[in-house]
């Protein structure tokens, strides 16, 4: 559904979804202190194994084969070193969250909606990959249940297909964390070898944009955080299916 385009001058009311959206974002930015950490992640391993099995993944399991569970897949990994990262403030306790219920941010032509990956630390990569594409598919032809838009405890939100370095994603409240992925890009990297000695090679590079809440996570943690995330990514052996 293209939304027709406004004349110049005209003055064109709000959506549904506009007006909600307008009313979330100053409100999370008074509720949350907002900080943000952006790390480097080299995906040259990840991009080479898609690249490979691409096409394979996509004739075994019929869905396509996106970088989205992967970086899912690392985000579970940095909650079980760092759970405050998958938690809620209420009243004046932390309620660290049971299971992980990652949040998903699709762009639509008319607005932004986040539908959730329910338990997404029980799914298997191509779990994951069926899930996320199901939830991105039926949030785009408005099929969504409500409770599929409810309960998410950590977001992912990718506007790196745009072709960004990175962004400063705003919280989903009442969660304390966001995850932005920006594009990703060949770029001359210094590798050290063994014996010291350095070289350029090219690598496939990804930055990614921890934003989080100040009031309950502190600096140390969300660092430690992302070093898992980066760790699990750059030193990926996982089995896809």
């Amino acid at each position: 559904m293209q939304m027709p385009a406004p004349t110049p001058g005209e003055l064109v009311p709000m959506s549904k979804m506009r007006a909600i959206i307008a009313q979330r974002m100053p409100e999370s930015k008074h509720i949350s202190a907002h900080v943000h950490t952006v790390f480097k992640v080299d995906m040259t391993r990840i991009v080479k194994l898609r690249e490979r099995e691409k096409n394979k993944f996509e004739q075994r399991n019929g869905v396509k084969l996106t970088y989205m569970p992967f970086i899912a897949r690392a985000v579970i990994a940095g909650i079980k070193a760092m759970p405050i990262v998958n938690s809620s403030v209420e009243g004046e306790g932390i309620r660290y969250h049971k299971n992980v219920n990652i949040g998903i941010a699709v762009a639509l032509d008319w607005g932004l909606i986040v539908p959730v990956v329910k338990q997404a630390e029980e799914r298997s990569f191509l779990g994951l990959q069926r899930a996320i594409n199901d939830v991105a598919e039926r949030a785009r032809n408005k099929k969504l249940q409500p409770d599929e838009v409810q309960g998410g405890t950590f977001t992912i939100t990718n506007p790196g297909i745009f072709g960004p370095q990175f962004g400063t994603p705003i919280i989903n409240q009442p969660q304390v964390a966001i995850l932005g992925m920006g594009g990703l890009f060949k770029e001359p990297v210094v590798i050290t070898d063994e014996s010291g000695n350095d070289s350029i090679a090219i690598r496939s590079i990804i930055r990614l944009t921890l934003g989080y809440d100040h009031r309950i996570i502190d600096g140390a943690d969300a660092d430690k955080f992302m070093v898992a995330v980066k760790k699990y990514l750059e030193n990926w052996s996982e089995e896809i299916g």
